[in-house]
């Protein structure tokens, strides 16, 4: 069974994905922030990271960046809204090219998160 951890502000989101990741027979972890999840990430690594990318304390983009300098082969989907300064989009693009293996622009349906995650998770690290 594959560990995802889910790093999101939003405890909401982070519930709603937990409850359709557990039913979809995934283990999950839980972190409100960057900081967070990277510290959540070297007591127990998951399998993969499903990171939002606007968020106090560390965002999305500096964990991408921290834990793909040190895990390159890590797996990430990295997942957006947008902010008030820039389109969902650009946020994304600069997730991809950080490394996030996968992109999804919020609203998500759960069917299609369940889907990106087996997705990534069938791939080569």
């Amino acid at each position: 069974m594959a560990l995802i951890l889910i790093v999101d502000d939003d405890k909401d989101i982070r519930a709603i994905f937990r409850k359709a990741l557990e039913r979809s027979g995934f283990e999950v972890a839980e972190a409100k922030n960057g900081e967070e999840g990277v510290r959540l990430f070297f007591e127990k690594p998951a399998d993969l990271i499903i990171t939002d990318l606007l968020m106090p304390v560390m965002p999305g983009t500096r964990l991408i960046s921290k834990l793909k300098s040190d895990f390159p082969n890590l797996k990430i989907i990295a997942v957006s809204g947008g902010g008030n300064l820039y389109q969902s989009g650009d946020y994304l693009a600069l997730a991809k090219e950080l490394g996030a293996m996968c992109i999804l622009e919020k609203p998500i349906s759960l069917s299609e998160l369940i889907r990106a995650v087996e997705d990534v998770l069938s791939k080569p690290g």
